[in-house]
């Protein structure tokens, strides 16, 4: 692969990209290209799963190899745009990585040999006090802390996982409720306020021209071709324009995320 034809490919539409790597995936130079041009997907999708219990590397990781999943599985002749497809797959990898990797909490090993001794502590004082002995108890037959005991009570069900199915052992009326059902859910509604805050906010920033060409193409569906014809300007135009203000996009979505 020589160093125009490479320059060719860079200076080349995305879509025109993915035409050529469908018709040949073992062209390297192509597809390299395309993981370049939609690493910030990756980027963004990663950062929404910040400060979970997860480095952003791993995610940033997991997130590219799902990137370079998608391209190579990606058929443009179904008329799709990439980003809609590539963002499920790129979600759904990341989102594994917590099933798999961490589904519990790393207890430091500091309090798990505690917590072993004030459950031996709590066996022993039952036995002399012919009762459950008390946090306070447990900490002065130890000669530790009443907040060291907590502390490793508290922590102990870090390792101790507990199904969502077993009953809350509540006094109410609402005796056979379980844990899952006192668990809040996620509401979808307040991530699409955001966006679309995010978007209208967006919008103010660009001129009319640059709002005819994102409210077409994004809003309506309209290929470049269309809207250059409405507009009466160049296909190029559209072309350039979209680009520019997709940049401008990225840059304003990334001092928020």
């Amino acid at each position: 692969m020589n160093l125009i034809t490479e320059k060719k490919y860079e200076e080349m539409d995305v879509k025109e990209l993915f035409k050529i790597f469908s018709d040949d995936k073992t062209n390297a130079a192509v597809r390299n290209i395309l993981i370049e041009k939609h690493l910030y997907l990756a980027k963004i999708l990663s950062r929404k799963y910040m400060n979970k219990g997860v480095d952003y590397e791993d995610l940033y990781q997991v997130a590219s190899l799902a990137l370079i999943y998608a391209i190579d599985r990606y058929d443009i002749s179904k008329g799709f745009e990439f980003s809609s497809f590539a963002t499920p797959t790129i979600v759904g990898e990341i989102k594994k990585y917590f099933r798999d990797k961490v589904w519990t909490l790393r207890v430091p090993r500091r309090i798990q040999e505690l917590s072993k001794k004030i459950s031996n502590a709590k066996v022993y004082l039952e036995q002399e006090l012919r009762r459950s002995p008390t946090p306070s108890e447990i900490a002065g037959y130890l000669d530790i802390t009443e907040e060291e005991v907590l502390e490793a009570m508290e922590a102990s069900y870090g390792y101790q996982p507990v199904s969502l199915d077993t009953p809350s052992n509540d006094d109410s009326e609402d005796k056979d409720m379980t844990l899952g059902d006192r668990v809040g859910t996620e509401e979808k509604n307040f991530r699409h306020i955001e966006e679309m805050d995010f978007i209208n906010h967006f919008m103010k920033t660009l001129n009319e021209l640059e709002v005819q060409i994102i409210r077409g193409r994004f809003f309506d569906n309209k290929t470049q071709s269309v809207i250059a014809e409405e507009l009466g300007i160049s296909q190029m135009t559209v072309s350039r324009l979209e680009k520019k203000i997709i940049e401008k996009l990225k840059k304003e979505y990334n001092k928020v995320v």
